[in-house]
């Protein structure tokens, strides 16, 4: 027997009969789980070393079924096994670390944008209420091209309160909304699949751009990723600003279609509460 070579002692007792194999795995999962100072893999995280051992206890038996006692002891052979195991242990989680800080931070600017999107409610602050009196006098029907125009943004209570302000049905409101959803299906259908790939598209920048910093500069596989890259900025760029050109919301041809009156109503309409609303908070102000 080995006096300073517990594993091989333990080999030695398997190869012989005298200890079954779940219990000699066993036993040497035990040893290396006690002694992972021995191996100076981790600097001693104990944590991140019964994480490795986890990972790599379903390797031990191919390893047991490959060992050949020729050159080195089986505690040799062990250390052999740990050490190139534990080097992809690292690249792999450092690739699942990459991959998982930039789908965050792709995530969070993406839920960022959508915060700035605007919500219109029945909710009003202080200085909306000061617009109300200078808009008494504004026609109804131009408040309802207003309405149309944002359909994407109104919840169910500002239908009802517009509907209510301007002496209209609920129901033929949405009715409008309805139609001009339904003419923009195929339209918004682009949107959100454009939008979808632009999320992808900026996760893998974001993605390349992490691997870089963990790689080599002047290596191949750096001048690779920074090829990479570069083709999917570019391509982020071009995608972005498609996005930016297809019209998020309604026409004012589309909502003169739909209520049967002439574009040039609504294009005056629109104008007047632009100018209206500009000036009223000129003088809030």
């Amino acid at each position: 027997m080995y006096n300073d070579k517990p594993l091989t002692n333990l080999y030695l007792l398997f190869v012989k009969g005298a200890l079954p194999r779940k219990d000699f795995e066993g036993r040497l999962f035990q040893y290396l789980l006690e002694n992972s100072g021995q191996y100076h893999v981790f600097e001693g995280n104990q944590c991140e070393w019964n994480e490795f051992l986890s990972w790599l206890y379903p390797r031990l038996a191919r390893a047991i079924d490959l060992y050949r006692e020729i050159e080195s002891t089986f505690d040799a052979y062990i250390g052999s096994v740990i050490y190139s195991a534990s080097r992809e242990y690292r690249c792999r989680e450092a690739d699942h670390y990459i991959i998982e800080s930039a789908c965050w931070q792709a995530r969070a600017e993406e839920m960022k944008l959508l915060e700035s999107e605007p919500v219109y409610s029945t909710d009003e602050n202080p200085a909306d209420r000061k617009l109300v009196p200078v808009l008494e006098d504004i026609n109804p029907r131009q408040v309802l091209f207003l309405l149309l125009k944002s359909y994407n943004y109104v919840t169910d209570e500002y239908v009802q309160y517009v509907a209510k302000a301007i002496g209209m049905e609920t129901d033929a409101i949405y009715y409008l909304i309805n139609e001009i959803r339904d003419r923009r299906s195929e339209q918004e259908a682009r949107i959100l699949d454009l939008r979808d790939r632009l999320y992808c598209q900026h996760y893998r920048c974001l993605a390349y751009q992490k691997r870089m910093r963990y790689s080599q500069p002047g290596t191949e596989f750096y001048e690779m990723l920074k090829s990479r890259y570069e083709r999917a900025r570019k391509r982020y760029y071009s995608m972005k600003k498609r996005l930016g050109g297809i019209r998020a919301g309604a026409t004012n041809r589309m909502v003169a279609e739909v209520m049967g009156i002439p574009k040039g109503t609504v294009d005056s309409g629109i104008y007047f509460l632009k100018t209206r609303l500009a000036t009223a908070e000129k003088k809030i102000v």
